[in-house]
């Protein structure tokens, strides 16, 4: 009995560490695609998008995206302004014209935050090393970063 208990938990186990291991990044899309469809999208609904660039090689990069579905703050402000995608760079797919449409934003690591306005403008390029804290994300240093750059808070500049 205490072998078939073991051998159950141990299965849950696994099964979990795969769930939480799923891929966030398609590394077979087309990210110009994938941004000209996020533009529309905040186009209509008066958000802006954030892009994160990285891959599913990268654990800051699945990193912050379990922090940004997790963190309450974090997740609101998402859901509010922007619409969020993740934008692969991976070996096998570089996507090197959606890279060029963003601004090379490789040259400040992984992930790296584009922002781009409603009508698919980059207006931004985020280093993710200064929304660190400790061995994760600062929710006060993401939630600050995100609010400067919402339509309203663009809007005030212009």
């Amino acid at each position: 009995m205490l072998h078939r208990i073991t051998l159950t938990l141990t299965l849950v186990f696994c099964a979990s560490i795969i769930w939480a291991q799923a891929p966030i990044y398609d590394d077979k899309a087309d990210a110009m695609n994938q941004i000209q469809t996020a533009t529309e999208q905040a186009q209509r609904e008066g958000k802006h998008v954030l892009c994160q660039v990285g891959g599913n090689w990268c654990p800051w990069c699945l990193r912050f995206a379990a922090f940004a579905e997790a963190d309450s703050a974090v997740h609101a402000t998402l859901e509010k302004d922007f619409v969020y995608i993740h934008v692969n760079w991976s070996k096998e797919n570089k996507n090197p014209e959606a890279m060029q449409y963003l601004g090379n934003p490789a040259r400040f690591g992984f992930p790296v935050f584009v922002i781009l306005d409603g009508e698919g403008k980059p207006i931004h390029i985020q280093n993710s090393a200064y929304l660190e804290e400790g061995k994760g994300y600062s929710e006060a240093k993401v939630v600050e970063f995100l609010k400067a750059w919402t339509p309203e808070a663009v809007k005030t500049l212009r």
